[in-house]
């Protein structure tokens, strides 16, 4: 598979990588042995970069990952892991010494001496101003603690604070067919300061795989039912922000547009790949099947002009006015 640079960080990803959310079983049920399942078959695919969280599972899907790296030492993967939404969400907490005992848990929990990357978890936003935060996270690569260390975001305001910033190796944002926004500013910018793109919920939280319909019931556990309206957490990480009656019809259209032997969901990945400035888009996958299918995506042809005016028709004509005054 193609591999794209992080190049203040000097380490190379497979641009299509694997989200590991699900695999700490915060919705849904996947086992553990489904979870190596998973971990297994996206690895022999090509994918080289895993990205996890402590909070995933609290913990259980950053120990799925040191299982298996445990088990197949022959393979490189890098692995990126998030801190700071284990406690209340104020800009206070976001010090030297919890950063300490964050990624001590994770290093436990992952069997390493040093994560390769750490990224703040969507703090608050006063959070990418703060110069002391900045201290806080370079004394861990100089204590070799963290190879490196990026932010995950949710804005794009929030994107250029933190790739402004000289030693933000990377940068992980909601981009896909129905979030466009960052292809404006925040690409360009992250491409001219050598700063990586991990691009996040790229399925858009499933809508762009074209299997759901209006009557479609999610498990009261699953996020795409208690975080509709942003009960728990920003709700454009559900579905993207687009409510859920305008995204099925949305996606129905667009699966109309996948070129022969595309599945709508190769569609979204492939477009995200074109773009310029992606590093690595990171899917998640609840099957072995699905990891192979979202790594397929690295393989298949380039989309033409006409396919990709066509998918930038539809985010105009029925998304972007939901989603861009916000994120």
């Amino acid at each position: 598979m193609e591999e794209r640079a992080f190049d203040r960080w000097g380490q190379h990803a497979s641009v299509v990588g694997l989200g590991t959310w699900q695999l700490g079983a915060d919705w849904g049920d996947v086992d553990d042995k489904a979870a190596l399942s998973v971990l297994e078959a996206a690895a022999e695919s090509g994918v080289t970069f895993f990205d996890t969280a402590d909070v995933y599972g609290d913990g259980r899907s950053e120990q799925a990952i040191a299982t298996f790296q445990s088990s197949r030492p022959d393979l490189h993967v890098l692995v990126a892991t998030k801190m700071g939404r284990r406690v209340d969400q104020i800009p206070q907490n976001y010090v030297l010494d919890n950063f300490r005992a964050w990624n001590d848990r994770s290093r436990r929990n992952l069997g390493v001496d040093r994560v390769d990357l750490v990224q703040l978890h969507c703090p608050p936003t006063p959070v990418y101003s703060s110069d002391e935060v900045y201290d806080a996270l370079d004394t861990l690569v100089a204590e070799e603690r963290v190879a490196a260390y990026g932010v995950s975001v949710e804005t794009c305001a929030e994107a250029l604070t933190a790739i402004a910033r000289p030693n933000v190796a990377s940068v992980q944002i909601i981009l896909n067919p129905f979030r466009m926004k960052p292809l404006r500013e925040v690409l360009p910018a992250a491409r001219a300061a050598g700063v990586g793109v991990i691009a996040r919920v790229p399925l858009a939280s499933g809508l762009l795989s074209g299997k759901y319909t209006k009557d479609t019931v999610f498990a009261a556990d699953d996020h795409r039912t208690y975080n509709r309206h942003g009960e728990a957490f920003d709700v454009g990480e559900t579905f993207s922000g687009v409510d859920y009656t305008t995204g099925v019809d949305a996606a129905a259209e667009f699966s109309a547009l996948a070129p022969r032997g595309y599945a709508p969901a190769q569609l979204a990945l492939r477009w995200i790949i074109q773009q310029p400035g992606v590093t690595t888009v990171i899917p998640g996958a609840r099957t072995p099947g699905q990891a192979r299918a979202n790594a397929a995506a690295a393989r298949l042809p380039e989309l033409d002009e006409a396919t990709l005016a066509a998918v930038r028709n539809l985010y105009e004509r029925r998304i972007k006015d939901q989603v861009e005054s916000r994120w």
